[in-house]
């Protein structure tokens, strides 16, 4: 009975040790993840080193690389993936999680969106919805023409 018992605590303690080094190794990995992308595609970096890089690489791939975070955190998610979870499918798995969780970290820490109402339109004018009114524009939404007064074919002149 003993030697069942410490064999069952042996792998007890094995499988417990590797889940309890994941869980910690997942967390730092994303915050990483997330730190590391977000100090490259969007900071100017120390000494405006990033902010000169990214201008030396312009529209090359490398450029376009490290203008998208999205993008981004897949390269920088691979290398850290494989700290955490060794073996192709633990790496697969966690490579994608951490880009995956780095993206929702960008996304949770942006601007809120701010829907307001618009302003109610005083009585007796005629609400057209998309139609744009004001100068340049007549009542049904043509534009008209400067020279000739007319509405057929003329553009619609931007409304600042």
């Amino acid at each position: 009975m003993g030697a069942v018992d410490n064999n069952r605590a042996h792998l007890l303690s094995s499988r417990g040790m590797n889940e309890l080094e994941f869980w910690p190794k997942l967390v730092l990995a994303v915050l990483a993840t997330w730190r590391l992308t977000h100090l490259v595609a969007l900071e100017d970096g120390p000494a405006d080193v990033f902010v000169r890089l990214r201008a030396g690489l312009g529209r090359s791939f490398l450029g376009k690389l490290m203008d998208c975070f999205h993008c981004l955190s897949l390269w920088v998610a691979a290398p850290l993936a494989w700290w955490v979870g060794r073996g192709l499918w633990k790496w697969l798995v966690c490579w994608l999680a951490l880009s995956g969780a780095a993206c929702l970290l960008e996304k949770i820490g942006q601007q809120p969106v701010m829907i307001e109402p618009l302003a109610e339109q005083p009585k007796g004018e005629t609400e057209h919805g998309m139609l744009r009114t004001g100068p340049g524009v007549a009542a049904n939404g043509a534009g008209t023409d400067s020279q000739s007064g007319s509405t057929e074919d003329a553009p619609i002149a931007p409304t600042k």
